[in-house]
């Protein structure tokens, strides 16, 4: 918990700057506007799901470290080629999580989230779940424990692999020369997030795509077939937790509604989308018939709305910075609180992006509660540290509440805004 922090300390910064750049590059190089909600959007779905990793809000039903103690066939040495080893392992591993991802009905919602924005940049790599409870794919990580590749040899590659993921989500560079035949790269990427019927559920490699190419699974990018982002049932909404459980719900509904009870046991291993005869027509959902036709999500962004939006994202974050770098001096019970409070500041600004009537209430019981919080000694101890934090933290709350007031009466043009595309 308090290593992987650390980690995120610095690699948090570091991505966001990142998309930054990328936004600032696409402004004045290429002409793109960007749509400061949805960025907001998966910046946020970010910050959610490295706060539950580093809550370690999730169990593991087979841990490596098992695994490795009792399969392990040879016991190989804890040299430079282990590490290489460990990576590719972890990468044919990911293959196959991402492919039964994409493949069976429950798997995908944990999934879904990374494939829900309608942009393809750097912020989307960041809409990581948050609705994986349970682990159960360490399996897939065999091969490595039979040759005794060690627990901390994965743990240190692990990040790695995972972090090396994130570059590859432009539109602005093409193609890449001889790299295009042996690793993942943009041109490979964009066409796994399309809703082009040509490239649903293809390139699902990692970092080295010659595991689709091996499987079946890899496709070109086309010149004559643009990429079209998104998902196929549309999320239509800003607001990432909700979008990490909207295809569960449907799911749940699904087996409830279903008459034959073979439906209600099976629908959750079927293929992914499927549902049982007639649901489409009897409880019908938004889907993307054309791509090439199709107008993307969109809630009115004036200046005074961006600014709020943006204002509270950058105290998420700083909260969350907070938090890690103070993680050796807090209880569990504290993190969890301060982890609670991060979910509820995600969750009332996305219903504000969204035009939701609640945020309203929700914003200023959350500052009430979280002032109250602050004014007490009870987590005095995540400002050791840094004393003055505290009083910013406070004075923050206080601006933004005010900022709530005022902007109370302007949110009510967003659903008709909606209603308008």
């Amino acid at each position: 918990m308090e290593n992987y922090a650390k980690i995120l300390m610095f690699a948090v910064p570091a991505f966001f700057g990142l998309v930054i750049l990328e936004k600032l590059y696409g402004y004045f190089k290429q002409n793109d506007k960007p749509r400061i909600f949805d960025i907001v959007t998966s910046l946020s779905s970010g910050v959610t799901n490295s706060v539950k990793d580093v809550l370690q809000i999730s169990v593991s039903i087979m841990s490596y470290s098992w695994l490795v103690n009792h399969v392990a066939i040879y016991k190989i040495e804890n040299t430079p080629l282990t590490y290489i080893v460990a990576f590719l392992a972890l990468d044919f591993s990911g293959y196959w999580v991402h492919r039964i991802s994409h493949s069976i009905n429950f798997f995908w919602n944990k999934h879904a989230i990374h494939h829900s924005s309608e942009e393809f940049d750097l912020a989307c790599a960041l809409r990581q779940s948050i609705s994986s409870f349970v682990g159960i794919f360490t399996l897939f990580l065999l091969p490595a424990a039979l040759l005794g590749v060690p627990n901390q040899v994965i743990a240190v590659v692990a990040p790695i692999q995972f972090f090396a993921q994130f570059w590859y989500h432009t539109t602005y560079i093409r193609k890449m020369g001889i790299l295009e035949h042996i690793l993942v790269t943009p041109s490979h990427h964009r066409v796994h997030h399309a809703v082009n019927k040509v490239y649903m559920d293809k390139n699902l490699a990692q970092i080295f795509i010659i595991w689709d190419k091996i499987f079946g699974t890899f496709q070109e990018e086309l010149i004559s077939d643009p990429c079209v982002y998104g998902i196929s049932r549309p999320a239509a909404t800003w607001n990432p937790i909700k979008i990490n459980f909207q295809h569960l719900i449907v799911l749940i509904k699904d087996a409830w509604r279903a008459p034959k009870l073979a439906d209600k046991l099976t629908i959750w291993f079927k293929p992914t989308g499927w549902r049982p005869d007639g649901f489409e027509e009897k409880y019908p959902l938004p889907k993307i018939t054309n791509p090439y036709t199709y107008t993307k999500y969109q809630t009115k962004e004036d200046r005074a709305a961006k600014i709020w939006v943006v204002s509270q994202f950058m105290f998420t974050l700083l909260v969350m910075l907070i938090l890690y770098g103070n993680i050796a001096q807090l209880e569990f019970a504290q993190m969890l609180g301060v982890g609670v409070f991060i979910y509820a500041q995600v969750y009332t600004y996305s219903e504000f992006m969204d035009g939701e009537k609640n945020w309203f209430l929700m914003d200023i019981t959350k500052n009430i509660l979280a002032i109250a919080i602050l004014m007490s000694p009870i987590l005095d101890n995540m400002f050791a540290a840094n004393a003055a934090l505290k009083p910013i933290c406070i004075a923050s709350i206080v601006i933004l509440s005010i900022a709530s007031i005022i902007l109370k009466d302007s949110r009510n043009y967003a659903k008709v805004a909606l209603a308008e595309n």
